[in-house]
């Protein structure tokens, strides 16, 4: 597979996404197959895994570290800090928070250094330059290697990286959420060399084209609060995936593949990381890199589904409120 630079961090132009092993979207996976399926990714070039301490929470990063550990020195691993994990999801990013559980995330992930370590959200309590202070300091001391934000506005993105350099900001961006493109931060990654993760580049699922108004969540799969997921916006947001299926059957892909080469397709510095428990699917997403979309390709798309709103936002109230529009 090839490879892109999140600043001057090199990995495989397509990444692995591990949050959806342990919950989130439906009850914990067993570990075996999330550890076949994390292997059987590195085995077919991919060399950057996402993971989080909230994920789980703990047991994701445990189960990546164990996944990883025979291939450490091949891959790359990013994790993230930033919330209190305490029943809340309230947000602490004060220094001496992540100084605690750097070491924590260290320990669960078996390594002794976090190549990618993100600020998981801002947090308004903190001045986003006292957090890039702090993982200034740990890269001064060799626990991680590069800093990232997620889900930051431009402005707290250029703050930060004035005191730290950035490498990477993770936001969520796919064919259906294109805010980024909006507010400024993908402009702002491309002037200042930050690389760029989208995180649910499938749309969460539904640009894989499975999901429609008679699907039913389990408890634990947090879709199920998330508005453009109800019956009556998913009823509203069909044609968008109807047509990016009949736009698949011209290329001879999937409508994920597509979905991925699209983003590939829209900057050299954009570096998606899909998410998967199952082997099938993983190998469906990756080959997403052997398709080569065009300019013509890539506008084609841009115009056609420009015609289709997306209804409902993209998270619940509760996480909508801790996206970061700092200016």
């Amino acid at each position: 597979m090839k490879t892109r630079k999140l600043g001057t961090l090199e990995v495989s132009e397509l990444g692995s996404g591990c949050m959806n092993m342990s919950g989130n979207y439906n009850p914990p996976a067993d570990v075996p197959q999330c550890i076949r399926t994390i292997r059987t990714a590195a085995e077919n070039g991919v060399t950057f895994f996402d993971t989080a301490e909230v994920y789980g929470p703990y047991i994701n990063e445990e189960l990546v570290g164990q996944a990883l550990e025979p291939i450490r020195d091949q891959v790359k691993i990013a994790s993230k800090f930033g919330f209190a994990i305490d029943g809340t999801i309230a947000l602490n990013s004060r220094p001496e928070h992540i100084r605690i559980v750097v070491e924590q995330s260290l320990k669960r992930l078996r390594t002794d250094r976090i190549d990618l370590y993100y600020q998981h959200r801002i947090d308004p309590a903190v001045p986003v330059e006292e957090v890039a202070g702090a993982v200034k300091d740990l890269i001064a001391q060799g626990k991680v290697l590069h800093f990232g934000l997620s889900e930051a506005s431009a402005a707290s993105i250029r703050r930060a990286h004035a005191v730290q350099t950035v490498s990477a900001v993770q936001s969520e961006y796919s064919l259906w959420t294109r805010n980024a493109e909006l507010n400024g931060v993908l402009d702002t990654c491309k002037e200042l060399g930050i690389g760029f993760v989208p995180w649910a580049p499938v749309g969460e699922g539904f640009l894989t084209g499975k999901y429609d108004t008679t699907t039913q969540y389990v408890e634990a799969d947090f879709r199920g609060g998330v508005p453009r997921f109800s019956k009556q916006f998913m009823a509203l947001n069909m044609p968008i995936i109807e047509w990016l299926k009949n736009y698949a059957q011209t290329k001879g892909a999937t409508p994920s593949q597509i979905a991925l080469a699209w983003l590939l397709a829209k900057g050299p510095n954009i570096v998606p990381i899909p998410g998967t428990r199952k082997e099938v699917h993983l190998l469906e997403n990756l080959g997403a890199a052997k398709l080569n979309l065009t300019d013509a390709d890539v506008q084609a798309i841009d115009t056609s589904l420009s015609k289709f709103p997306v209804y409902g936002d993209r998270m619940g109230a509760a996480h909508m409120s801790q996206i970061d529009y700092t200016v």
